[in-house]
């Protein structure tokens, strides 16, 4: 893929906040009275084109959680490190720990994850197993 100049990267990373080509154009650095044609080629331009995809596609990658990331969030859940916003009766916001419920559930996902508390059953011995077709009618 061809290299963008740094006026293509500041217009493509211009247009993927605004979605406004002209507006991106200007505020890359090109002229009024030529944006509007500029704003077009670029749009148009193959390798910025690829580029605004590639970002748009990063950008939904980091907002998607990976599992090292669930699992870090359950384990802060486990430990009671974190806290959450809870709003009284009266209104008011105030901080607290996870309940122990939420920290006995968080360590049950992390050990399902692992494979603790599963019911393994130990089966020893031949086992055969004979079908009969039936006796057949010679008659």
């Amino acid at each position: 893929m061809k290299k963008l100049t740094p006026k293509q990267k500041a217009f493509a990373d211009e247009y993927i906040k605004s979605g406004n080509a002209y507006q991106s154009a200007i505020k890359a650095g090109y002229a009024e009275k030529t944006a509007k044609n500029a704003a077009t080629k670029m749009v148009e331009n193959g390798g910025i084109s690829n580029y605004i995809n590639e970002r748009l596609k990063q950008i939904e990658d980091e907002k998607i959680m990976d599992m090292k990331e669930v699992m870090q969030r359950l384990s802060e859940i486990a430990r009671a490190e974190g806290t959450e916003e809870v709003v009284t009766n009266q209104g008011d916001v105030i901080l607290v720990k996870p309940k122990t419920s939420d920290q006995i559930r968080a360590m049950e996902l992390i050990g399902k994850r692992y494979g603790a508390w599963t019911d393994k059953k130990e089966v020893s011995g031949d086992l055969n197993i004979n079908v009969g077709i039936g006796e057949w009618d010679d008659d």
